[in-house]
């Protein structure tokens, strides 16, 4: 096992961690969380060798086999297949041993073939293959140069060399960072199955939600230990600061604004598969409040000063990129036509490459269309976020001085409040943007972007330099954002928070889709099996697959809604009785919290108000272990 007793770790004058202890189990999924600059990479650092401890110890098995990503890549001439195998560093030193052998070494030339066996090379190249696959390369793409790769997808095969590695221990360092979708949830699978010791950091909650079954939190210099996956720990840390006086009186203040979007929300739960996902994603919200106010992030978007009905219409366009120096026009989508209404929270899915980005450009009219028409309404005005938007702030301009830039004739307290809305307070706002963090330039430039109160937001990739925290503070920001929204994310818990309707972007298209992220999962799943059909030759014609997987989804739906309605009564029912409970021991709980509860003019009404109470929170109690065995069986009916 690992373990750490006394450890103490700084960088520079900053304490990490002091005196911390903890142990890792063979074979646990254990998830690092914290703050950006809490430690959790220095950690992983530590583990490698790279650094010593300021004090302490932390023990590692010595025979266990450790796998990382590399983060600099050499020998970048190799073809992709070749540079994934030479992960396995065992596998290729036998094949070098045995490359140098003079025929006449009859002995040694067995030993190293029986060695070739048990190290599994025949099947090496197609274990290669099979990885490059999962992380979205195509057949064609596997025996090119690494270099001749981008950065993104350089790191995705950097990925790849370690998962091929024998290991006993993988640390993996955000590795959902270039991935889409459905790479990510390849991983998930792949990991769900490497029979290792698996140390995560990342700030996709659902990702590590799926892969962690223990949380290890950067909490006041220590590391403190939660079971269960991430959901559990965000639950589990919520309840303890609940105990605190202080931060239960913030929390109701919080869980009241966040009850008014909910309601408001809960009227489309009945119409779409995806608000009724977005419902639960903002209860969620709501039950965490005390983490929010624990974190002290709290973005807050101004609201539009109009809305039209119809924001932008995009007709028969064909869209991509003109003709230039470098060769001829590029279309990438065709035949797009779609429409953006007041109030729309839309969700962009599709896997890399497919086109998202250009879309959002065009919509943003950033690019022009190739063909057809970009038809805005008049009063329409855009807050474009795009992937690189970091890049235009000006790292020796401070926040107030990249305000005043777009602002010249407003007065700086009201730039200040502004800013303060996006946690940059004090002395920050004065500071050049250089050294901020990732997440504090992408909270700058977001910042900068809604000053002109748009009424569109187009936001493409918005928490990638984002820590947990933040997170949650846009996903807050933007579900009570009461204007238009076109998300472009992998982040599925801000899809799952922010949306209630989806685009897919798929074979130079986009069209509507008629389900949640759940039921894209499994349409990239299917897509992906016919993709496998198609080249072993046995596939269908596309358009006849297309028709019968239509009909039979629609098929599978009726069957699946004639399921769920007596089921969803019932939910409907007990989550009925649950708000009125809730509702009743927040009263009470407000009361009991009270001093004055418990003079001599509360004598009388005081012991049947506690009984009360604890009929009530166990009522609740039974209505919740219910609501769960419901929604265990939709969930079943679902799989």
């Amino acid at each position: 096992m690992i373990r750490a007793n006394g450890l103490t770790l700084r960088r520079g004058v900053k304490v990490l961690l002091e005196d911390a202890e903890f142990v890792v189990h063979p074979g646990e999924r254990v998830g690092f969380v914290g703050k950006n600059g809490a430690g959790k990479s220095s950690l992983f650092a530590l583990l490698q060798g790279q650094i010593d401890p300021d004090a302490g110890t932390l023990d590692i098995p010595a025979a266990w086999r450790l796998a990382s990503v590399e983060q600099i890549l050499h020998d970048t001439d190799r073809a992709a297949r070749e540079f994934v195998i030479d992960g396995d560093r065992h596998l290729r030193d036998i094949q070098a041993q045995r490359a140098a052998l003079r025929p006449d070494q009859g002995q040694r030339i067995a030993e190293l073939e029986a060695a070739l066996v048990e190290a599994e090379a025949w099947s090496a190249p197609s274990r290669a293959e099979q990885l490059l696959a999962g992380l979205g390369f195509a057949p064609d793409e596997w025996t090119r140069p690494v270099a001749s790769f981008s950065g993104g997808w350089q790191m995705r095969i950097a990925l790849a060399r370690a998962l091929m590695a024998p290991s006993d221990l993988l640390l993996l360092d955000e590795p959902t960072n270039h991935l889409d979708l459905d790479a990510m949830l390849w991983l998930e699978r792949w990991l769900g199955g490497y029979p290792g010791t698996v140390l995560l950091i990342s700030h996709d909650t659902e990702f590590l939600d799926a892969v962690a079954r223990t949380i290890l939190h950067f909490e006041h210099d220590k590391l403190i230990r939660y079971k269960g996956g991430y959901q559990d720990f965000l639950e589990q840390r919520a309840e303890r600061l609940r105990q605190n006086q202080l931060a239960r009186q913030k929390q109701s203040r919080e869980a009241a604004h966040l009850q008014a979007f909910i309601d408001r929300f809960k009227a489309k739960a009945s119409k779409a598969k995806q608000a009724q996902s977005r419902v639960k994603a903002l209860a969620r919200m709501q039950t965490l409040a005390p983490l929010a106010v624990e974190s002290g992030i709290d973005i807050r978007l101004p609201d539009p000063q109009q809305t039209p009905d119809v924001l932008l219409r995009l007709k028969d366009a064909a869209l991509g990129y003109p003709a230039g120096p470098g060769g001829p026009a590029r279309t990438i989508l065709d035949d797009v036509g779609l429409m953006v209404r007041g109030g729309s929270r839309i969700g962009i899915l599709g896997v890399n490459g497919a086109g998202k980005s250009t879309l959002v450009k065009t919509l943003a009219q950033e690019l022009a269309p190739l063909a057809g028409q970009v038809q805005p309404a008049r009063g329409l005005e855009v807050g474009y976020f795009a992937q690189q938007q970091l890049d235009v702030l000006d790292p020796e301009s401070s926040p107030l001085q990249h305000f005043a830039r777009i602002a010249p004739d407003t007065r700086e307290q009201e730039l200040r409040n502004m800013l303060g809305r996006f946690g940059f307070g004090g002395d920050m706002v004065s500071q050049p943007v250089a050294p901020f963090s990732g997440g504090e330039k992408a909270r700058l430039a977001l910042a900068l972007i809604v000053w002109r109160k748009p009424n569109l937001l187009l936001l493409d990739e918005p928490s990638n330099h984002l820590d947990v925290d933040t997170r949650e503070a846009l996903a807050r920001a933007l579900a009570e954002f009461p204007g238009s929204v076109l998300l472009v994310s992998h982040d599925r818990h801000l899809l799952r928070t922010t949306v209630d309707t989806f685009w897919i972007v798929a074979d130079g298209h986009v069209q509507p889709f008629d389900g949640d992220l759940e039921d894209y999962r499994d349409w990239l799943q299917q897509r992906q099996a016919r993709q496998n059909q198609a080249a072993r030759g046995t596939g269908t014609a596309p358009d006849k697959d297309r028709k019968a997987l239509r009909r039979e989804q629609a098929q599978a739906r009726q069957a699946l809604a004639t399921q769920r309605k007596p089921l969803e009564a019932r939910l409907k029912k007990i989550e009925d009785r649950m708000a009125r409970a809730q509702a009743r021991l927040a009263e009470l709980d407000a009361l009991i919290a009270d001093p004055a509860f418990y003079t001599d003019a509360h004598k009388d009404t005081r012991p049947g108000l506690l009984a009360e109470h604890g009929e009530l929170s166990k009522a609740l109690q039974a209505d919740e272990e219910a609501w769960l065995d419901i929604q265990t069986e939709l969930e079943a009916l679902e799989a």
